[in-house]
């Protein structure tokens, strides 16, 4: 099911002596999250305007509009961020996590559901879905061969396994 708001990062700690943040995203790369102008704080999606940021070290280093002192700062340490899904276009097969977490994983023979995914493992080459059923742990490649089609309204993923994947 589509999420409106994604998880886009956390706020860490404050950055220097005029109220910027410190936040550890949880995009693809620091350099994503430095890029959006506007970001929604905490589970009341609250609007903020970013007025500058940048990556540094694996990080975000962003300055919110309003907050001008490292004790502002300080009182949004801990606090998600969140990113409106229109704000940001995904190439085709290409999905957030988020919407696939909890997707039922079927069979495209057979129709057998194996579980639903767990959760999304980077391994670099190709993402891995770890699909949890009801008595056991599938890994499952995100690759062409195995994942036949993904219906993120439907919230089902059907896929042909490689043989010996679930023996």
């Amino acid at each position: 099911m589509k999420k409106e708001f994604l998880e886009a990062g956390k706020i860490v700690n404050t950055h220097g002596i005029r109220g910027e943040v410190k936040i550890m995203p949880y995009t693809d790369s620091p350099e994503l999250l430095a890029e959006f102008d506007r970001l929604f704080l905490g589970k009341a999606h609250t609007e903020v305007i970013i007025e500058h940021s940048r990556a540094f070290k694996n990080m975000v280093i962003a300055k919110i509009e309003g907050v001008n002192t490292p004790e502002e700062a300080d009182k949004l340490r801990n606090k998600l961020l969140y990113m409106h899904r229109d704000d940001l276009e995904l190439d085709e097969d290409t999905y957030f996590i988020q919407d696939l977490i909890g997707m039922e994983v079927r069979d495209a023979d057979s129709g057998q559901v194996y579980g639903k995914i767990a959760d999304v493992m980077q391994t670099g080459a190709n993402d891995v879905y770890v699909v949890k059923g009801d008595d056991r742990e599938y890994l499952v490649p995100a690759i062409g061969d195995v994942v036949v089609s993904t219906d993120i309204d439907a919230d089902i993923m059907t896929i042909r396994p490689l043989e010996g994947l679930f023996d």
